[in-house]
């Protein structure tokens, strides 16, 4: 008998942007298994058992939660943002891909998430209102190359680009090397969009030219957007500015 296994976020880590489908996943489920600050978001009886580990351990807690829901347990694999966005449900597939085979009988059900992009992109209005693309500047899991790679073509196709896990402590130059890369495709006056921790008690939404881009204003809570050379900045008195990107591009344009 195989038992259930949620992988559910919990939004950029505000309460009330966690789905009524996640909630309901957490009340089913007896096991659970993420990152100690991820897990310190739910609230959680006293039948229900927290499995915290590092955030670098995806697979190991992946592994353990599927051999906890193959011998009968209702488990929930808990993230931050979308569980399918630079998340936990990646890590789960995969250990499914590489592992015994009951563990593909479990009855596996992934359930949408608000994730940072879009909590960050609604704080200022509408950059992500054209054709964009997510990209994590994480050097762990790919090599630098490919990240570079990356960002020149979809900054020469015209893409808002998100940028997700953009600096910490051991991977302090990336962003800035991503910044100079985008300098040389993109107008200095495209707008560059720092949200950390947005929705939270803590929240700072910055908004600076990519001429002048700091990559010291963003830590690991930030996600990063900038902006396309359609991308538009409103002035508005007394009123923090809205960036937004036309939904629609002229004939002949790039």
């Amino acid at each position: 008998m195989t038992g259930t296994l949620f992988v559910i976020g919990t939004g950029p880590g505000n309460p009330h942007q966690m789905t009524p489908e996640a909630l309901a996943a957490v009340s089913q489920s007896t096991e659970f298994y993420g990152y100690g600050p991820y897990l310190d978001r739910l609230n959680l009886r006293s039948d229900q058992r927290r499995q915290a580990s590092d955030n670098r351990e995806e697979l190991d807690r992946a592994s353990a939660a599927l051999r906890a829901a193959a011998a009968g347990a209702s488990v929930c694999v808990v993230s931050g943002g979308d569980p399918g966005v630079f998340a936990m449900a990646a890590a789960v597939c995969e250990a499914i891909d590489n592992g015994p085979q009951e563990w593909r009988a479990v009855d596996l059900i992934v359930l949408p998430g608000i994730t940072a992009m879009l909590a960050v992109a609604a704080r200022v209005g509408a950059p992500l209102g054209h054709d964009f693309c997510a990209i994590s500047l994480s050097d762990n899991l790919k090599p630098w190359n490919i990240i570079e790679n990356r960002l020149l073509m979809v900054a020469r196709a015209g893409f808002v680009i998100a940028l997700y896990n953009p600096i910490s402590k051991a991977r302090p130059w990336q962003l800035g090397r991503a910044f100079d890369l985008l300098r040389a495709e993109l107008p200095a006056a495209t707008p560059v969009i720092f949200g950390r921790a947005a929705g939270r008690a803590d929240e700072c939404i910055t908004v600076q030219r990519l001429a002048d881009a700091d990559a010291a204003t963003a830590d690991m809570a930030t996600c990063v957007i900038i902006g396309s050379p359609e991308t538009k900045v409103i002035s508005r008195d007394g009123k923090p500015d809205l960036v937004y990107t036309p939904r629609s591009i002229a004939e002949g344009k790039r």
